[in-house]
């Protein structure tokens, strides 16, 4: 299994970093640049999980079917139930945690373990640069959402639909 692992800081209230991977919508292609908005489709969601498709055209194409559970008010976790690529259980998960001063600070932890001989294949690729690529884009997202304003994806649910 592979295991990527990064932590954050951002200027950015806990509430708003938890929103933007808990925003479902038709705009959260926007901000997760990985992400196909071809491969995009939510097959169900509750108060606080979500069943849906998401992927992207890397490598020919991944994609995951995947349930979200955002019932721990400072976790986010994403566990794979079936995909091209990586085998079920595999997953993502975000920690947040408010600092004392302002912001939040973030840790991403990964786990991928390879379903198909592609998955193998990505599984050894991302042990060597899966953090560069992956804490990078966790960056670029919360960049570009501090610099949206709070009326953009990441918003609080409820707001900014």
């Amino acid at each position: 299994m592979t295991m990527i692992r990064c932590s954050i800081d951002t200027p950015l209230s806990e509430a708003r970093v938890r929103a933007a991977p808990t925003d479902f919508s038709a705009r959260r292609p926007d901000v997760w640049p990985n992400l196909d908005p071809g491969l995009y489709e939510v097959h169900d969601r509750g108060p606080t999980w979500a069943d849906l498709t998401e992927g992207s055209r890397f490598g020919g194409g991944i994609w995951e079917r995947a349930r979200y559970d955002w019932a721990d008010p400072h976790r986010v976790r994403l566990t794979v139930t079936a995909s091209n690529a990586f085998a079920p259980g595999s997953s993502w998960e975000y920690a947040t945690t408010s600092r004392p001063a302002a912001g939040t600070h973030v840790e991403l932890v990964m786990n991928r373990r390879g379903r198909s001989v592609k998955g193998r294949l990505l599984a050894t690729v991302l042990r060597v640069s899966g953090r560069k690529v992956f804490c990078g884009d966790l960056a670029k997202a919360l960049r570009a959402l501090e610099k949206a304003g709070p009326s953009a994806v990441g918003s609080p649910p409820g707001r900014g639909e």
